[in-house]
């Protein structure tokens, strides 16, 4: 196999960030959950925008924020996402080329605004989340690059932009010039609503995966099951690698019938904001370096652990 241009290429949701720091009275004021992601629309997305205090704005999204880690860490990255021909759209190209991450896709002429998830990070920690997902979700079939794709080492796919079934169609095509140029194809399952709404099709997908990553929610939802053992019992069977995070528990490496176990790193919790998306750039940073399983894991958690000493989802050392 060619050296590669890209040693990953990652794809999702194209998302402006805009963390700030807020007390549970804001939380209630606005019927937020605390510890909670809703999706909302451009309508209450501008009026909460209005109301909260003053935060940071950077690129962002799950699969973004990984690149951009990844990026910092000394991988060669490129990032595919949509965002609109608007200010938010332009900070988020600006932002995402500046820390390193080549993103040649197109912005979307007319429609929908750049999407954003204003987070609102309370003293625990805790992040409440409040996601429009605007211009992002028009990313199809015609916004995939093959040729960039075919130059990565490692495509990396979002379970977040899953929803729309032009992404899914994405999705598979991505996947499928992944594995026609021999390259390797890794799924992050992103959060347990996601599972919940596309069990069969991600089910489906995972005959063509060669990582996955998870955490405990979802992958017990991904298998229908109360009991971690159970779904690692699951995945063993059809994935050939799986990551499975625990937050303070540390992490699972699942290599076929073995088993490597990374203990968290201990630090100080500022906020979660990122942390899985950290964890995957450490990880797979060191995976496609040539590092053993369990340097690749131990470089996830220290990854992970920086991430959620400070506000926002962005190395700071």
């Amino acid at each position: 196999m060619n050296r590669a241009r890209f040693d990953l290429l990652g794809i999702g949701n194209a998302i402006v960030d805009v963390v700030a720091p807020a007390d549970h009275a804001f939380l209630s004021r606005h019927d937020m959950h605390p510890g909670s992601m809703r999706l909302i629309d451009a309508e209450q997305a501008e009026a909460l925008y209005e109301a909260m205090p003053p935060g940071r704005e950077s690129s962002g999204g799950s699969a973004a924020n990984t690149c951009a880690a990844a990026a910092w860490l000394g991988a060669r990255v490129a990032f595919l996402g949509k965002v609109a021909d608007d200010p938010l759209g332009h900070i988020f190209r600006h932002d995402i080329t500046q820390a390193g991450v080549h993103f040649p896709s197109h912005a979307l002429a007319g429609g929908a605004p750049t999407a954003r998830c204003l987070i609102l990070v309370t003293e625990d920690g805790q992040r409440t989340m409040n996601t429009f997902l605007g211009a992002s979700i028009a990313f199809g079939e015609g916004d995939i690059d093959p040729h960039a794709i075919a130059d990565a080492s490692i495509l990396y796919l979002e379970g977040y932009l899953f929803d729309p079934p032009a992404a899914q169609a994405a999705f598979r095509s991505a996947a499928r010039a992944a594995r026609e140029a021999g390259r390797s194809v890794a799924l992050s399952l992103s959060d347990p609503f996601c599972v919940d709404r596309h069990r069969a099709a991600f089910r489906a997908l995972l005959g063509g995966i060669d990582l996955l990553f998870a955490n405990e929610a979802e992958l017990t939802s991904l298998y229908e099951t109360n009991t971690l053992a159970d779904a690692i019992d699951a995945v063993r069977r059809e994935v050939p690698l799986a990551i499975v995070t625990r937050s303070e528990s540390g992490s699972v490496i699942l290599n076929g019938h073995d088993t490597v176990e990374i203990d968290a790193e201990p630090t100080r919790v500022i906020d979660t904001t990122g942390a899985g998306d950290a964890y995957a750039a450490g990880f797979l940073t060191g995976f496609v370096a040539g590092r053993p399983l369990a340097e690749c894991g131990r470089l996830g958690s220290l990854a992970a652990a920086e991430i959620i000493s400070h506000y926002g989802a962005r190395f700071e050392v």
